[in-house]
């Protein structure tokens, strides 16, 4: 099984440069910014791979037959295209493979975490007139078809199978022990699904030290989106100490720091504190 690895430093800040205007441009293109993950992630995805990645979404929106009907209807032939022609699902072991938040991966796999199940079935509903948009449901990404006085739940996870109103309270149930919030269901920022796909890549990466160059690159594009959680600031800082990177980590801790300085001074120290000891490795 081969492992991806991120692309040599010319092609990453490339990589990087391309996300970060697509990120910031009036309409954040989702299929784009997920490629770029990919992308940055591994090494031989390169335009031509992702040129394909994007006729391949072409190609199976044209397999869509034309649905004059309401949302159900969307979500029928879906399911029946995608999870079943062409048996795009989940499956346990999804969670264990980076491969599994790589939208290229996931269209040559056909498997995947439920949110990149859910970007392949909005692309390629999309793409063929659909009326269709994320939901972010606590632990577990679904998509929605229709206003929400007639909206139409689908589990890609689960070959888009048409979810029920108690399938979808069992689903966030499950995920969190609280119950269904109308706000849950509202259609989720296409950048919002992007900093869930980066945040699932971390969560990876965190259980696996040696994989260490994963938590950097999807640390540093989660920085590139127009908002993300201060934090992540100080997280790409340890990870440049954990590295050997003891200079640019120490220099993002103290940046870091200024920032803490203005709610909390103490925890400001306290940075500074994890900066001087950085610098400490280098005698």
């Amino acid at each position: 099984m081969r492992l991806p690895h991120p692309p040599e430093p010319e092609r990453a800040a490339e990589v990087r440069r391309r996300f970060a205007d697509e990120a910031r441009s009036e309409r954040p293109d989702l299929a784009t910014l997920c490629l770029l993950v990919g992308a940055a992630g591994d090494g031989a995805l390169d335009d031509t791979g992702i040129d394909a990645a994007q006729i391949e979404l072409d190609r199976l929106a044209g397999q869509l037959p034309f649905q004059p009907g309401g949302p159900r209807s969307w979500a029928t032939a879906l399911a029946e295209l995608l999870g079943g022609r062409f048996e795009f699902h989940g499956s346990p072991g999804a969670y264990q493979r980076l491969e599994s938040s790589l939208l290229h991966e996931v269209l040559r796999r056909r498997r995947g975490l439920p949110i990149l199940l859910s970007v392949v079935w909005m692309e390629v509903a999309r793409r063929a007139g659909a009326p269709v948009y994320g939901v972010a449901l606590p632990g577990h990404f679904v998509v929605g078809f229709g206003p929400p006085e007639q909206q139409v739940l689908a589990d890609p996870f689960d070959g888009g199978r048409v979810l029920t109103g108690s399938d979808a309270e069992m689903l966030v149930a499950g995920a969190t022990g609280a119950p269904l919030d109308p706000s849950m269901l509202t259609p989720a920022d296409p950048l919002d699904v992007v900093l869930r796909i980066l945040n699932n890549i971390r969560a990876w990466a965190a259980s696996r030290p040696e994989r260490s160059d994963v938590a950097l690159w999807a640390v540093e594009l989660s920085l590139l989106l127009p908002s993300h959680p201060a934090r992540l600031r100080y997280e790409r800082a340890q990870l440049l100490v954990q590295r050997g990177d003891f200079v640019a980590g120490a220099t993002e801790l103290d940046a870091y720091a200024e920032v803490v300085a203005a709610v909390d001074e103490p925890a400001a120290d306290r940075v500074r504190g994890q900066a001087r000891a950085a610098r400490a490795m280098l005698n």
